[in-house]
Formats: C-alpha cells, sequence, structure tokens
C-alpha cells in the first residue's frame, strides 16, 4: 500500500523521489490548418513542457518511490487556431490506480475536457505558476488536473483522504474562472472543470466519495478473498450511488465513475449467479442507461 508519509517541514533533497504523478502526455495537432497553424516545432516543445510541468511540479510533502507514482495519460487534440501561438481543441485525461495484490490497474478518472485551449507565447514557455495568482490558462489546466488526480487517489486510499486537494482545486478554479471564465465557471458546459471539482466538494455527494474509498481499498484490492462478498458490496454502493444520484441527477463525478468503471464492473458481475447478475444489470441499466447495451454482456 502506498506509504503516504506526512512531513512537517518540505524535504526539498527528495524532490525527485517525492513528485507524485507519472503522466504521459500525448499531443496530436495533425488536425489544424496547415497554413496557419504556424511552425509545428512548437508542438514538439509544447507536448515537451506539457509532460515535464506534469512530472516536475510537486504538491504534497509526502513520499512518493517510482513505483508509487500516480500513473495518468493526457491525450490532448488541438482543432482551431485562435492566433499567434493560442489553440483550442479538447482533451481526455485518464488516472489509473493499481489493485493490490494482482497485475490489473483501475482507472480512476476518465474525464473528456471539451474546451481545452492553449497559449505558448514565448514569454510563457517557462510554464510558472502559483496557486494564488493567474498566469495563463494552460498552467491552472495542468495543474487542476494534476490535484484532481491526487484527490481521486488519496480518496481511494482512505475516506476522503482527497479533501486538502479538492479545496487546492477548486481554488484554483476559482482563481482561473475570475481572471477568464470559460470552462472554469457554472454558467458553461455541465460537465465543466468547475462542475467536477463542485461535485467532489458537495456534501450531497460525500457518501459517494465514502464508498469511493470501500470500493477501491476494501473490495478492490481484496477482492480475491472473498468474491461473493465483495460483488454484494459492489450492489450496495451501487444502491448508494443510486441514492446520491436521486438528489443530484446527472452529477459529472457520477457520471465519470461509469465512463470509467463500465467494463470493470461488466468482468466482475459477468461471473455472478444469474440472480445477481439480474440484480447487477437493473441497477447498472438504471444508473447509466446510456451503456445499456454493454452491460447487457453480465446477462450472458
Amino acid at each position: 500500500m502506498k506509504s503516504k508519509i506526512f512531513f512537517i517541514f518540505f524535504f526539498s533533497l527528495n524532490a525527485v523521489l517525492a513528485q507524485e504523478l507519472k503522466c504521459k502526455v500525448k499531443l496530436n495537432a495533425s488536425q489544424l490548418d496547415i497554413n496557419t497553424s504556424g511552425d509545428k516545432q512548437i508542438f514538439i516543445q509544447l507536448e515537451q513542457a506539457i509532460e515535464n510541468f506534469m512530472n516536475t511540479q510537486r504538491w504534497t510533502n509526502d513520499q512518493f518511490e517510482e513505483k508509487e507514482k500516480i500513473k495518468c495519460n493526457l491525450n490532448i487534440n488541438l482543432l482551431k487556431v485562435k492566433g499567434q501561438y493560442a489553440f483550442s481543441g479538447n482533451a481526455q485525461f485518464q488516472v489509473t490506480r493499481p489493485i493490490y495484490g494482482t497485475t490489473q490497474e483501475t482507472v480512476l478518472l476518465n474525464y473528456i475536457d471539451r474546451s481545452f485551449d492553449v497559449s505558448f507565447a514565448p514569454e510563457e514557455r517557462t510554464m510558472l505558476f502559483n496557486e494564488q495568482t493567474f498566469q495563463n490558462t494552460l498552467t491552472s489546466t495542468l495543474a487542476f488536473y494534476s490535484l484532481i488526480a491526487l484527490s481521486l487517489d488519496y480518496d481511494s486510499f482512505s475516506k476522503l483522504g482527497g479533501t486538502p486537494y479538492i479545496d487546492r482545486a477548486f481554488n484554483i478554479a476559482t482563481v482561473a474562472g475570475n481572471a477568464s471564465a470559460g470552462p472554469w465557471t457554472q454558467d458553461g458546459d455541465p460537465r465543466n472543470r468547475f462542475f467536477l471539482v463542485e461535485n467532489l466538494r458537495n456534501q450531497q455527494l460525500n457518501p459517494f466519495r465514502d464508498g469511493y474509498y470501500t470500493y477501491h481499498r476494501l473490495i478492490l484490492d481484496n477482492f480475491g478473498a472473498n468474491v461473493e462478498e465483495s460483488r454484494k458490496q459492489i450492489i450496495e454502493y451501487l444502491n448508494t450511488i443510486k441514492q446520491v444520484s436521486s438528489l443530484k441527477p446527472n452529477a459529472v463525478i457520477i457520471r465519470n465513475f461509469f465512463d470509467s468503471k463500465a467494463n470493470e464492473l461488466i468482468q466482475i458481475f459477468m461471473a455472478s449467479p444469474k440472480e445477481e447478475k439480474q440484480v447487477a444489470f437493473k441497477l447498472l441499466n438504471s444508473l447509466d442507461p446510456t451503456k445499456s447495451e454493454q452491460y447487457r454482456q453480465i446477462l450472458k
């Protein structure tokens, strides 16, 4: 289990060891107009700068060995040129976590950002960042996702353990929203960054977060020890999600749970007895009807 040892002071000598994320970044600019996108070398530099930011910024004083770093993938598609050195598009941010006692991983987050703006003018390429001030959209976005990754990882290891990082991500969203609006505010897409972090802070959704810890640490990490009991506990958690969903319909963090876990849940319940298969399918179909045909695999 990941050792998350809190230090009273900043231990700078272990900066490389202590950095928390291991993020792979892939940037695709092939759909940009070749006549207006400018020097193609900029996209190589941009991809390298983003990956460097994600993998060298430190967000905690905790000790992370290399094998304990949080794995994530950031895939960026640039679709439009907005100006010199300025582009817009979309991105997918995925965070994974190992399932202990196995060689498998579970997806913690599989989030599509439909409004991913990038400005990479020469003066912005140092990628400086301060949580209390707004420098530019790119560094704020990368910092926000780094803290969301930490939030979900820590929530999966201890009950509500990600709260300090959720609060910091919310602060970044607030600062960026005051400076640039867009996906940082509640006036936009109901699945935008504001609502992602708002859901995690929302007291009505605490039962979801409590169960998030149970699902990962108490069920998945110990699944092989008692498979039948583990499946029953997952059904209990799905019923909890159903209750929470009635209070906050279409919450983005719950939608994202099923975007992340659908295949995993199908594999888990395909091995169930017939009656349990029916219960699981009915629950999943009601909670995530857009994947009804996928969940039907459980009944085979």
